[in-house]
């Protein structure tokens, strides 16, 4: 939810604003048991929920005009959810899914946070798990400190993971809050997702795009 808020306050803003977001393709156990259903469930609302908020069903551009008329171009842009497919391991296709566990999150390719704390109320709420987390950032690489984009160890933490998982380096990810950046990992990631659904799985990295189950 508090992603889905902060998305929509920069559209309303009419500034660009994306986020990247790794899950599991599925959660652990049984998947038609209750408790995944209700899992998946709370996920999709969490797609959904900006859109509801906006009073807009739409995934691609449409046009804002604000107070003073002028008509401005903004990128509804969803929640990018991918997952990770391992096929070292073997099934009937000889393919396997990656249970993501890892708390993980750069921002700004400026600040880094690991953390045991997952994103829900049990684990942020203060009062029911004890959590730890890690932050970390140069002072000396920061977006208001050099007035373009920092190109910290942060910037190149992400870039690594990022080659890692898209299988590629593209000159477009050293922005990835542009809407080229975002369109190309999503190309990458249907792609890879068409092909790990099919009978013959050879795809060439493993970012998914997860399914809207």
């Amino acid at each position: 939810m508090e992603l889905a808020l902060k998305i929509c306050s920069k559209i309303s803003a009419y500034e660009h604003f994306c986020v990247y977001i790794v899950i599991p393709m599925r959660p652990e156990s049984v998947p038609s048991s209750a408790a995944v259903q209700e899992i998946l469930f709370w996920q999709k609302r969490e797609r959904l929920e900006q859109y509801v908020i906006k009073g807009t069903d739409n995934e691609s551009v449409r046009s804002m005009t604000n107070v003073g008329g002028q008509t401005n171009e903004i990128p509804i842009i969803d929640l990018l959810l991918f997952c990770i497919d391992h096929h070292g391991l073997a099934q009937k296709y000889r393919r396997f899914m990656i249970y993501v566990h890892a708390k993980g999150m750069t921002v700004d390719d400026e600040y880094v946070l690991m953390r045991s704390a997952n994103i829900n109320q049990r684990s942020l709420d203060g009062s029911r798990d004890t959590e730890i987390a890690m932050g970390a950032y140069q002072p000396t690489y920061t977006w208001s400190g050099k007035k373009t984009h920092p190109r910290s160890q942060v910037y190149g933490y992400r870039m690594s993971l990022w080659a890692e998982h898209l299988g590629v380096l593209e000159d477009c990810f050293c922005q990835p809050e542009t809407l080229e950046c975002m369109r190309k990992v999503n190309s990458i990631a249907k792609t890879n997702w068409q092909i790990y659904a099919a009978k013959e799985h050879k795809a060439r990295s493993r970012m998914l795009s997860r399914p809207r189950w």
